[in-house]
């Protein structure tokens, strides 16, 4: 056998060997074959070139132990590489529900195709332009300009477009809308309704505006008063002592727009923090009522309490309890009828109960000329006055209401405001009522001084502060 023969079987052997999912001893055995093959081609090249026995025998040895490593190598570099060769390649992991659906959206969704075709829609836009938006011509069924033109750019390649429209479909108000490229020359379009905030943002730019010009009239009318006393006026009594009741009058107005200011301010900051004070209503309609006790007296008025016997305690805070009582029989004595009563009752309101919670109504009546119906839902709202000029002359601010509405707000409760036109006004709020404290065991009836028989009829408790 010649050298390539020795060569070619050697090499032939162990690639079989290779592709057999043989035992580690049948590929050493291999291994030691593929070594022995390549030594005896060595050997007879060394023999033929004359080398002598000895450096053949030598050779012989030498190549075979290479080539029985190298063998081992290759065999072990086969066990890890062959079973991967004939593994078939793992799928991609493909789920359907991958691409998040327009149903999903919260806002209205359209899809449109490059066609102007509707594909999709959601129920939010079918809510918004109609069950037959589906499959329709956006430019037939929208029609609306602004619309038209983000799509049209969205076509173009610009992604995304934003635009604000007003009035669309079915609905009055503020919609941003977004265009959004999709593959395949698709269109994505969602509409979210941005009337609150714009309604919030004309609210804050006209609470400026008007206070501004709340602060700016009697800070005008001092400057000019200021200028007059420096000049012609410099040297008249009378006309000086009048001007400066005036200016005083004036920096009281001022003075008491921003207390009322900062008190709004204050309680929009408490606005989501429930007080958690137990306190007694009785007593504070009492105080408020000697509070008051000489501008009643001045305007000939008399503030007539009426409290429901066994009334439960209240969960309020104290000093906006009174505030909100001043506010409002300050209202009833500066548009109530001079000599006349004021009216304040406190009394048990089971019809307004929340979630099994027990509620407390207090009212303020006064007997004046009322208001007329269309002024009543602006009542709370920021320096809105039914009479600008009385109010002012009375030094209302304009935001005593507002004040009144936020912290019954902060209180969970509810304000209510009902007037007829020549009888009066009655401005109701509730108050939630405190868990009722366990009771002791009843007295037999006759027990104790002054307890009323058991299953006597109640009375109401009534008060007159003058």
């Amino acid at each position: 056998m010649g050298v390539k023969q020795v060569e070619l079987a050697a090499a032939t052997g162990l690639w079989q060997g290779i592709g057999m999912n043989g035992s580690a001893a049948g590929g050493r055995w291999l291994a030691l074959a593929f070594g022995a093959a390549l030594g005896a081609g060595g050997y007879l090249i060394a023999a033929e070139a004359g080398l002598g026995t000895v450096p053949s025998s030598f050779l012989l040895l030498i190549v075979t132990w290479l080539g029985y490593r190298l063998a081992i190598i290759l065999l072990r570099s086969a066990d890890e590489q062959v079973p991967l060769k004939f593994r078939p390649p793992a799928p991609p992991q493909t789920h359907a529900g991958d691409g998040i659906g327009i149903s999903s959206l919260a806002d209205p969704a359209l899809v449109v195709s490059p066609q102007w075709r509707v594909l999709a829609a959601n129920e939010g836009a079918l809510t918004l332009f109609g069950q037959r938006i589906t499959g329709a011509d956006l430019r037939q069924t929208v029609r609306h300009p602004v619309i038209m033109e983000a799509v049209r750019l969205g076509l173009q390649g610009e992604s995304p477009v934003l635009r604000e429209v007003t009035t669309l479909g079915s609905q009055d108000g503020a919609f941003r809308v977004r265009v959004v490229a999709l593959e395949d020359g698709r269109q994505l379009l969602t509409f979210t309704d941005i009337t609150q905030a714009r309604l919030t943002e004309r609210m804050r730019a006209d609470f400026v505006a008007n206070a501004s010009h709340e602060l700016r009239t009697p800070l005008a009318n001092i400057s000019g008063f200021i200028e007059t006393l420096l000049g012609p006026a410099f040297d008249d009594e009378p006309a000086r002592r009048r001007f400066l009741e005036i200016m005083s009058r004036e920096a009281g107005r001022m003075s008491r727009l921003i207390d009322d200011l900062l008190s709004l301010s204050r309680i929009e900051l408490d606005k989501y923090v429930r007080p958690q004070t137990v306190i007694d209503l009785p007593p504070l309609l009492s105080d408020v009522g000697k509070t008051l006790a000489m501008r009643l007296e001045g305007d000939g008025r008399n503030l007539v309490i009426e409290v429901e016997p066994d009334l439960p305690q209240v969960v309020a805070d104290r000093d906006q309890m009174l505030q909100v009582l001043h506010n409002l029989i300050s209202n009833a004595l500066k548009y109530g009828r001079s000599g006349t009563s004021i009216l304040i009752a406190a009394a048990r309101d089971a019809g307004a109960s929340r979630g099994g919670e027990e509620m407390v109504r207090v009212s303020v009546t006064d007997e004046g000329e009322g208001i007329a119906p269309e002024h009543l839902p602006r009542l709370t709202e920021r320096f809105y006055r039914v009479d600008t000029g009385r109010s002012r002359s009375m030094g209302g601010t304009g935001l005593g209401l507002a004040i009144v509405k936020h912290i019954v707000e902060r209180h969970r409760g509810r304000l209510d405001i009902v007037s007829r036109q020549g009888e009066g006004t009655t401005v109701s709020f509730l108050v939630p009522a405190a868990s009722p404290a366990p009771r002791a065991e009843a007295a037999p009836a006759g027990a104790g001084t002054g307890s009323p028989a058991a299953g006597a009829p109640s009375q109401i408790r009534n008060e007159s502060v003058t």
